[in-house]
Order: C-alpha cells, then structure tokens, then sequence
C-alpha cells in the first residue's frame, strides 16, 4: 500500500490546536513508540492506522523533520491570515489595558488556555499603511477562533515577550498604575507574596522548557 504523507515543512503549518492536542496526549501516554505515533499522526493529519503500515526508518525520520522544528527560535511572526482574516500582532503593548494584561498574565503560562493569551497578542487587523497597521478592539468570546493559528506566530510570540524580560512587565505595570490605580494593586496584591508581576516572567521560563518536542 502507498501512503502519500504531507510532512510540514514548517511551524506555520502547525496549529495551535494540534500542538495542544499533542501537550494533553504528553501526559499521559508514556509508551515511547506509541507516542511517536500520535505525533505522525496529528502533526500530518495522517489515520493512525495508516501510520503504522509505514516502515520503521521512515517513521523515525518523519519523527526526526518534526521534532526539529520545534528546536528552532523562531522570529516574530508580525501577521498571519486565518479564515480569510488577516490577523496582526498588538502593535503597541504599552497600550494594553488592565484587562487585556490580567488575561495575558493569567493565560500566557497555561498551555490549555494558550488561545485566550493568543486572543490578547494577536486580533484581526482594521486598517494598514505600508509597515503600520491597527488591529480589532480586544474581545475574549474570540478565543476559539486563535485555536486554528499556526504555531510559528504563537512559538515567536512567547519568544519576543521573553526577550523583552521583566523590563515588559515594569513597563506595562507602571503604565497600567496611571491608569488604573487601585485596580491594579488590587490585583497584584491579592498573588501570595506579589507573586503577580513575576509571574508573568517565571510562567514564560516554564512554557520555554515545554516548547521543544522531543524523542526523550
């Protein structure tokens, strides 16, 4: 039997529904060979029986493409288009507002609620004038809708906020503190030990050692 596979050649061809589909599988399959399976399986959009009619070697190799993309720092992915929609990535994060950053923070470090921290990043864009765009006002019955993102834009994402380090959140907490004042310290402190504002910085650490997919 021939059996023709399409093996992404990239994260953009990976959504962030899949990747989370593989993370719950991940906890509690622990047969290695079983699980290298599913990943051939969600990853090419292949049945699983199928999946095991391949040749060993070819499968180990199929195995090998895919973990390798996930090895891979990825740059920020600016815009993606998703159901017909041009989706474009919070130009001015400075400008969040309370809400938008307590979803970001509270979401940003949970894989199962990956698309709600998605939804506050990225929003469909309204206007564009050569680099420079405007994106949709933040609305959070959306999120369903980033589970079909591809994984390029949600991996570089995560990446570009940690890059920016704790210097984000001191900035976005200061601005935050103009604004909105005792709401604000409110929410930071009722975290045990103002664990609000380094959280943001300890969950990104935590998602980082979860990014990569391997034969382990």
């Amino acid at each position: 039997m021939k059996l023709n596979i399409k093996i992404p050649s990239s994260l953009k061809e990976i959504t962030l529904r899949q990747y989370k589909r593989y993370l719950k599988l991940q906890e509690t399959v622990k047969e290695e060979r079983f699980l290298n399976a599913k990943m051939i399986e969600i990853f090419c959009n292949v049945k699983l029986q199928d999946v095991m009619l391949l040749k060993l070697n070819d499968s180990n190799e199929i195995i090998s493409m895919l973990s390798e993309l996930f090895e891979k720092k990825p740059s920020l992915v600016s815009k993606f288009k998703l159901n017909g929609l041009e989706y474009g990535f919070q130009p001015q994060l400075d400008d969040l507002t309370l809400g938008e950053y307590i979803d970001l923070d509270t979401y940003i470090g949970d894989w199962e609620n990956m698309e709600k921290a998605m939804n506050v990043l990225y929003r469909p864009v309204l206007v564009k004038l050569k680099d420079k765009y405007s994106i949709e006002k933040y609305r959070p019955e959306t999120s369903d809708k980033l589970l079909d993102m591809p994984m390029d834009a949600a991996m570089s994402s995560i990446f570009f906020l940690w890059s920016l380090g704790l210097e984000l959140s001191k900035t976005m907490t200061s601005s935050l503190v103009e604004e909105e004042g005792k709401a604000l310290t409110q929410y930071l402190t009722s975290q045990k030990n103002g664990d609000g504002i380094n959280q943001f910085s300890d969950s990104l650490k935590a998602i980082l050692q979860d990014l990569k997919i391997s034969q382990n």
